[in-house]
Order: C-alpha cells, then sequence, then structure tokens
C-alpha cells in the first residue's frame, strides 16, 4: 500500500511504516500527481483535500491529524466513497494550556487575581470546556457563550453579555460560514465595539473568525493587547498587523508532542478500523521523559517560577517577526517555523494537571 503523509505529522513510521510504503511531502503543496496512485492520505490543515486533489485516484481512506474539518470537502471524499477522520481534541489541552501561558505572559498578576478576573470563552467543545476547567483551577471566574452545547459546570450566558462582562475573550469554535450560528467574522466591528477597552482578545481556533480590517482599527484606537496564532489571510500576514498585535505565533497553538502524537493516533486508529488491522500501538510508549516542576508545589506557584520553562511563548512570537520581508511575512519561512518547531511538553509531563 502507498501512503502519501504531511511530513510535519508526528510519528508517523511508527503507527504506519507496517502497512506499507509512506511518502512524505510538503502539506500546503501536496498536489493531484501525489497522489494519483495511493491509497491513503494523511494530512494537516495547510492541505485542501478536495475533488480536484482526490479524483481518479484509487484513494480509500484520507485521515486528517486536526480538531478542525474546514480543510476537507466532505461531501467531495464521500462521493468517492473515501473514508475519512479527523483527530477532534487531539490538542485541545495544548491550546488551553496556550491560552493561560499567554494571559500569564501578558499579566502575571492574573495568578493572584482569583474571581476578580473574568475570562470569556467562545466555543465550549473539547478546547473550550478543557480550558475553563483549568481557568477554574487558576480561581478565575469563568463565562461560556456556545449556542451548541450545554455545559452544568459552566456558566453561559449570550454573546453581548460575555463580550461586555469579560477581561479576556478567547475563541475556540469551528469557521463556519452559513447556519443560524456563522462563526466568519463573529469578532467584528460590533463585537469589539462592545467589548471592555482593555479587555485581551486571544484567537487561535481559525484566522477569519476575526475580522483583521476591524482588528487594526480598534487596536488602534483602544490599545488593545491581542494575542493571534491564527490569522485571517494566513500565510499572508502584513508587518502592519505584526506591529500592532502584543503576542503573535505562527499557527502552533496545539503544537504539543503529545496532541501530534494523540492526533496521529486517532487516524491511526481510523485507518485500522476502515483496512480491518488491529489497532495495538499507543503514542505514550514513544515520549521522552521530563522535568518534574510541578512535583511538590501548587499549580499557581510552580507556574509562577516555571512558566517560561514549560512554555517560552516570547521565543514563538519573536521567530514568527523575524519573518519579515518587504513588509509581510515571508511564506517559505513560516512554513520553516512550524516544520522545524520545537514541539513542547504539555503541563501534565511536567507533573501537572490536566483537564
Amino acid at each position: 500500500m502507498k501512503i502519501v503523509a504531511d511530513e510535519n505529522l508526528a510519528f508517523t513510521e511508527y503507527f504506519f511504516a507496517e502497512f506499507g510504503d509512506i511518502h512524505q511531502a510538503a502539506g500546503r503543496s501536496l498536489n493531484h500527481d501525489n497522489v494519483i496512485d495511493a491509497e491513503a492520505l494523511l494530512v494537516r490543515s495547510v492541505t485542501k483535500v478536495n475533488e480536484q486533489l482526490i479524483q481518479n485516484t484509487p484513494l480509500k481512506f484520507v485521515g486528517s491529524a486536526t480538531i478542525g474539518t474546514d480543510h476537507l470537502d466532505i461531501s467531495a471524499i464521500e462521493a468517492q466513497q473515501i473514508a475519512w477522520s479527523n483527530a477532534a481534541g487531539c490538542n485541545a489541552q495544548a491550546v488551553a494550556e496556550y491560552v493561560i501561558t499567554a494571559l500569564l505572559k501578558l499579566n502575571p498578576t492574573l495568578l493572584s487575581q482569583n474571581n476578580q478576573f473574568t475570562l470569556g470563552i467562545i466555543g465550549l467543545g473539547n478546547v473550550g470546556s478543557r480550558l475553563a476547567y483549568m481557568a477554574k483551577l487558576l480561581g478565575w471566574n469563568v463565562i461560556g457563550y456556545d449556542p451548541f452545547v450545554q455545559h452544568h459546570d459552566i456558566q453561559q450566558v449570550e454573546l453581548e453579555e460575555l463580550l461586555k462582562n469579560s477581561d479576556a475573550i478567547t475563541t475556540h469554535v469551528p469557521l463556519t460560514k452559513s447556519g443560524e450560528y456563522p462563526t466568519y467574522h463573529l469578532i467584528n466591528e460590533h463585537a469589539l465595539s462592545l467589548m471592555k477597552s482593555n479587555a485581551i482578545l486571544i484567537n487561535s481556533a481559525r484566522g477569519p473568525v476575526v475580522s483583521e480590517t476591524a482588528l487594526i482599527a480598534d487596536i488602534q484606537e483602544n490599545k488593545r493587547q491581542v494575542v493571534l496564532d491564527v490569522f485571517e489571510h494566513e500565510p499572508e500576514i502584513s508587518q502592519q498587523l505584526l506591529d500592532l498585535v502584543t503576542i503573535v505565533t505562527p499557527h502552533i497553538a496545539g503544537y504539543s508532542l503529545e496532541g501530534k502524537a494523540r492526533g496521529t493516533q486517532m487516524i491511526y486508529e481510523a485507518f485500522c478500523k476502515t483496512f480491518d488491522y488491529p489497532a495495538h500501538k499507543k503514542f505514550e510508549s514513544q515520549l521522552p521523559a521530563c522535568d518534574q516542576y510541578f512535583y511538590g508545589n501548587s499549580i499557581k506557584q510552580t507556574l509562577k517560577e516555571h512558566l517560561t520553562d514549560i512554555y517560552d511563548i516570547s521565543r514563538d512570537d519573536q521567530n514568527l517577526r523575524a519573518c519579515l520581508k518587504d513588509g509581510k511575512v515571508d511564506q517559505k519561512a513560516f512554513d520553516y517555523l512550524r516544520k522545524t518547531y520545537p514541539l513542547r511538553r504539555e503541563w501534565a509531563a511536567h507533573g501537572g494537571p490536566k483537564a
């Protein structure tokens, strides 16, 4: 069997080598010629899996080691009777920890503010619910908005109330343009006008959830602190935007070693089910040990002393800004940052909590 895989997938050889020949390719430039004789395709979010890519191929399985599916043309995939799978929730813990790290980097005193600080979470799926749990461990007040799910342990409010009453707002929704609750430009000029002028905004979901034009105008007026891991026109990112945003990172919020490995394992299990193979491998056996920062300390004390040791978000910010060339981020440099990213470990690997 020929298996085509994005070169940035973690542990591909460990999980898939026994099934056939693995051909690795750059995900963003992967095309029809790469899969013309392949039976399985393993991708990430940078690959658009559409009719043009998969037509007239022997593909029987498409696996995406990602939470989202907006890069998959599911109707086209199913029309050709190709089984498919994504990895919903695989890096949810990593994204939740990313958000908390960003907030503490912007304001270390949040460790002592307890319920005086209100975190508003838009989207209470895998990421949002985990983030709510972790935020409550720090004593923060949490409110959430999600018209599709109900959590009895999270105070849920309408979007307008969340926007008005939160000290920080973070988005964890898929990108949708239709239906009763589309998320495209959910954070627009009107939404930003409802927010406190000093409220922090974090987007680590999908770039177009936030209107870039509205965001630029808002920052220029309010000097708002903003954290972006995703961008509306990614990988087209302007110097104007970078100069205004407080923290920028190259779409790596979910890039923990555990998250990457978990994503590959999830599509491995779906692959095995499709082809009727036994799924007997687990990613945990492949992970190295690491420093136990949380051992014997409270979560607050550990984060106060070792936040940068666990994850140095400033390094990611500086590395992305260094990719500027002729007024915008160089696309090849952006992709290289993601390809060579030194995967961080989740808090649990350091002896800490997880949701």
